[in-house]
């Protein structure tokens, strides 16, 4: 059960819980707890079962394959307000965790067990137009990521993350393998592409970090 603190934030933060009287708000403060998640809890395994659904007060959980090779990739982020799609997907579906969910930022979270999350479908209009407006956008979301991987060159996707991650200064703390696991690719792939962009002077590369040096450089390249 939720404590009034809780419950207000729930409710500034979640449409479905705009009526306090509604039986859906009554539910939702009865049956929901909440959770802290310290940065690198995994909350899923691959195979796991889905033994609730999290929607994330604050702080942000990353979504991820690993394939046979090791190569990473990831699908997706969630934040405030925000749940995992797989986790509803395999609710809904009766099947196993297909991916990773791993706690990026300190982060809290209202829990809901996965039958009282069915009994919810099956009860509450405005929890099913919560749960499929999350589906709906994040699948849009995945299909970029499918669209990104499989029909752009890796050296425009590179140029344009970087120019998306760096900061005013132009520098990022970031690993050549936390690249690849960003962009779908591999660790040797993305320090080829990386020393080509040293050689023409786009970037200078340090130990563990990035410095862009000619962003319009950077911009030629991402439109290619």
């Amino acid at each position: 059960m939720l404590s009034q603190q809780q419950w207000r934030e729930a409710a500034g933060m979640l449409p479905f819980l705009a009526d306090p009287a509604a039986e859906m708000s009554r539910a939702f403060s009865a049956q929901a707890t909440y959770v802290n998640l310290p940065a690198g809890t995994t909350v899923f395994e691959e195979g796991d079962l889905c033994a609730s659904f999290a929607i994330l007060a604050h702080g942000r959980v990353r979504v991820f394959k690993i394939g046979e090779t090791g190569r990473e990739i990831t699908l997706y982020r969630f934040g405030r307000g925000e749940s995992c799609i797989l986790t509803a997907s395999c609710i809904l579906s009766d099947r196993h965790f297909p991916a990773i969910a791993a706690v990026e930022e300190p982060s809290e979270a209202f829990v809901v067990p996965y039958r009282v999350f069915q009994e919810w479908m099956d009860t509450y209009a405005p929890w099913r137009a919560y749960v499929f407006q999350l589906l709906s956008r994040r699948l849009a979301t995945v299909m970029a990521v499918v669209d990104e991987v499989a029909f752009r060159r890796v050296d425009t996707r590179l140029a344009e993350f970087l120019l998306h991650q760096a900061p005013s200064g132009g520098l990022l703390q970031l690993t050549h393998q936390q690249i690849a696991a960003e962009l779908g690719t591999s660790r040797e792939v993305v320090s080829r592409i990386l020393a080509d962009f040293a050689a023409a002077g786009l970037v200078q590369l340090g130990r563990g970090s990035i410095s862009v040096r000619d962003r319009a450089g950077l911009e030629r390249r991402a439109a290619m």
